[in-house]
């Protein structure tokens, strides 16, 4: 895209710099004031403006269409040029957003010099645009269970609204996947989609992040409420936002406009609002952290998003989605998963929900040797058999993918070659504390495999009547 608009009350002079940027292999677009302009930039927003400031039998001047245009699209660069220059008017403009400021009469080359650097600014920020786009548009919901799929139904039914969404749910379980995918199903869907990561911000630095920033020497800076203009502002864990930028953001959600730091001027977005948070909003407010007007705001569509323990039957299409997923961004092996490891992974504790599985699935393919399907053992044992926060026995390592006899015999192995070595090797106070003779121990022992000489595990030399000898 290369397509100029040029905006001058002097005929003379907008087809003089036309000739000369086509020349170049610009396409250009001319008009004589502000009425012709603002209808040239509404059929179809050019990649750049070139704008005289004074424009004769116009309703607007170029300062005025300068504000409008960056307000509803403030990717587009744009170049003042005026024949009546000052230093004021010089910091008004690049105040109010932009690109350079040129005095008449100009130098050909110098103009071409600002306008290839602003025609590169231009297509970086439609880049960026599209990069976001597409990582909105492979936000993909992936499973089939009974709770996935009613969480599905739920989202669906806000994607073609405006309404503001609420997502809860632990870490990691997908709650800005949900809210990429509400996005990528809306009108907006072209629009950006911008993430604020409210936790990971300091809260010096939120609201210039957020309402952008305007100096004499630095310009306008957009914050990331411009930058969404038009699409989604997403509020990631916004149980984190200073108490303070709450008041602000609360007054953007009213009046649809805020005031950038250190600017006068009011800027209007128009914005679609999706929160989350895995903490309990209503004890925040209780406790004084979150305010409660701002949480109705937010709080108008609740929509629980379920922990991977709770939707355990759609772990192997994710593993798998994880898999495919990794293939094609890192040329990572494409491999499937064996039974055993399905089984495996079904069983395991997920504290870390959806984000850990990925996490998982990442570091056994690069990890791994080979390319056949993934085994139970390529899967990380991170611990014995234990018990979930619900008290629940969870099994670990490859228990779960064994017959119930054999099962057993592992276990047992395990168990009993743990209580020794705590006890230090102590048959005595292993076989009091087990509640089993001594004799009957050594049966068990050496019934599991557990002889003279023999180890297991690299824990176990040998087993002596008394004592048993770990292997160092």
């Amino acid at each position: 895209m290369s397509d100029i608009l040029i905006v001058d009350d002097e005929r003379d002079i907008r087809e003089l710099i036309g000739d000369i940027l086509e020349d170049e292999g610009y396409t250009t677009r001319l008009a004589g004031n502000s009425t012709e302009a603002m209808n040239e930039v509404n059929s179809e927003p050019p990649a750049l403006m070139i704008l005289d400031i004074w424009l004769k039998d116009s309703k607007m001047d170029g300062i005025d269409i300068l504000k409008t245009v960056k307000r509803d699209n403030p990717d587009i660069p744009i170049i003042i040029i005026s024949g009546h220059g000052n230093i004021e008017i010089a910091v008004a403009a690049i105040k109010q957003g932009a690109y350079d400021f040129i005095e008449k009469p100009f130098n050909i080359d110098q103009l071409l010099v600002v306008i290839r650097r602003a025609m590169e600014t231009s297509r970086l920020r439609r880049e960026n645009s599209q990069l976001r786009r597409r990582e909105t548009e492979v936000a993909q919901m992936i499973g089939e269970s009974a709770m996935f799929r009613g969480l599905v139904s739920q989202i669906d039914k806000v994607t073609k609204s405006n309404g503001r969404v609420m997502l809860t749910g632990p870490a990691g379980c997908g709650k800005e996947v949900a809210a990429r995918y509400i996005h990528s199903n809306s009108g907006r869907a072209s629009a950006p989609f911008v993430t604020v990561n409210c936790a990971g911000v300091a809260p010096d630095n939120m609201e210039q992040m957020l309402f952008g920033r305007e100096s004499a020497e630095r310009g306008v800076e957009p914050g990331l409420l411009e930058q969404a203009h038009g699409g989604v502002i997403y509020f990631d864990e916004v149980a984190d936002m200073p108490l303070g930028t709450q008041s602000k953001i609360l007054r953007v959600l009213v009046d649809q406009s805020f005031t950038r730091v250190g600017g006068a001027d009011k800027v209007r977005v128009d914005l679609r609002v999706i929160s989350s948070t895995n903490r309990d909003l209503e004890a925040e407010i209780a406790a004084g952290t979150f305010r409660q007007e701002l949480y109705h705001r937010l709080n108008v569509v609740p929509i629980a998003v379920p922990s991977l323990e709770d939707r355990r039957e759609d772990i192997p299409l994710l593993a798998q989605h994880f898999i495919e997923s990794f293939n094609r961004s890192q040329g990572l092996p494409l491999r499937e998963l064996s039974e055993d490891a399905v089984a495996l992974l079904q069983t395991m504790i997920w504290p870390g929900n959806v984000r850990q599985l990925k996490n998982l699935i990442e570091r056994v393919l690069i990890l791994g040797d080979g390319t056949g399907p993934i085994e139970a053992r390529e899967l990380p044992q991170d611990g014995p058999a234990g018990e979930d926060e619900e008290g629940r026995v969870v099994l670990s390592g490859t228990l779960a993918t064994l017959p119930l006899r054999e099962a057993r015999e592992a276990f047992e192995r395990e168990y009993l070659l743990t209580q020794i070595n705590r006890f230090g090797g102590n048959i005595s106070r292993t076989a009091a504390f087990v509640g089993m003779e001594r004799s009957a121990l050594h049966r068990k022992l050496k019934s599991l495999g557990v002889v003279t000489g023999a180890k297991s595990g690299g824990r176990i030399a040998y087993v002596e009547d008394e004592q048993v000898t770990s292997a160092s």
